[in-house]
């Protein structure tokens, strides 16, 4: 057993999946309400594609309507109090971002799936499989849950094209911008990818930023840009639906489940491949039209 498993029996404040199962208990032992709604997402400000991911950010029915997916592990009781308070009395709505598939996520998700059976409203909005093990990627990936035991179910990944909602940040106002393509190639880095200083040293020639930066600099980025590479899922989806020729870097199963097909490449032979990428059309249109009529769906569903 490990220490900070024999820590736990002592004190949940010593093992994050001992605070996880206090949570999960005290929620599948309570009676489920529907008194409002909250929409549960990875909600970290550091992360620009997590942060604009979810349906909260677009329609008024959910302004301020937000709750951190991994609030479940707070250390402290009063934070994991409110979770839990928050989750029972709500009707949820879960997503975006890559919720499936994922260790880190796999309780919360789990616990989600169960709450319909016992009353709960529950909607996945946008989620997507987030598999690290290449040995999956480009194939088909079952879910760890089952969308059969959702209220609504609507999934990023195009396999599954009768529940296929992607990212709702295609909603957000800044891509009805025009920009002016000043740089044949740009290199959009993702959170971990920038932590090695030895790979941005070797493509220090190239335009770059990251998804740590802001959304308006992201997507401005991208706009100047005739060809984006990336390691970033959302970088990747921003990039199409501005008709960028997309090439990835792929960390997980994410990058291999979109509608429209970017290259697949590594960063040590992005550029042999470069002639390779396609742009698209018509692509941020299309998202849009199919969230607007999925937000229909579910805010009937939820009597918003």
């Amino acid at each position: 057993m490990k220490l900070k498993e024999v820590l736990g029996h002592i004190s949940p404040v010593f093992d994050s999946n001992k605070r996880k199962q206090l949570v999960i208990d005290a929620i599948s032992t309570s009676e489920q309400k529907n008194e409002g709604v909250i929409n549960i997402h990875r909600y970290d400000a550091t992360n620009v594609g997590d942060y604009f991911c979810a349906p909260h950010q677009y329609f008024d029915e959910l302004k301020g309507k937000v709750l951190d997916i991994s609030g479940m592990r707070k250390v402290s009781k009063k934070d994991r109090t409110h979770w839990i308070d928050t989750v029972v009395n709500n009707s949820l709505i879960i997503g975006g971002g890559g919720l499936l598939n994922l260790r880190h996520f796999e309780k919360q998700m789990q616990l989600f799936e169960s709450l319909h059976a016992k009353g709960k409203k529950t909607v996945l909005w946008g989620p997507g499989h987030n598999e690290v093990n290449r040995e999956l990627f480009g194939k088909k990936i079952n879910y760890n849950v089952d969308l059969k035991n959702f209220g609504m179910a609507g999934v990023r990944d195009y396999s599954n094209k009768e529940h296929w909602v992607p990212c709702v940040s295609c909603m957000h106002t800044v891509f009805d911008q025009k920009f002016t393509e000043t740089q044949e190639v740009g290199i959009i880095f993702s959170k971990k990818t920038l932590k090695d200083t030895s790979l941005l040293a070797k493509l220090e020639n190239f335009p770059s930023t990251n998804n740590t930066t802001n959304l308006d600099d992201m997507v401005s980025f991208i706009g100047k840009s005739e060809t984006l590479v990336t390691d970033s899922y959302h970088a990747m989806y921003w990039a199409m639906l501005l008709g960028k020729k997309t090439v990835v870097v792929p960390t997980t199963s994410k990058f291999y489940d979109f509608k429209y097909q970017p290259v697949v490449t590594s960063y040590e032979d992005f550029e042999d491949v470069l002639s390779q990428a396609t742009a698209y059309s018509g692509v941020l249109e299309e998202c849009r039209t199919v969230n607007k009529d999925y937000a229909s769906k579910v805010f009937d569903y939820l009597n918003l």
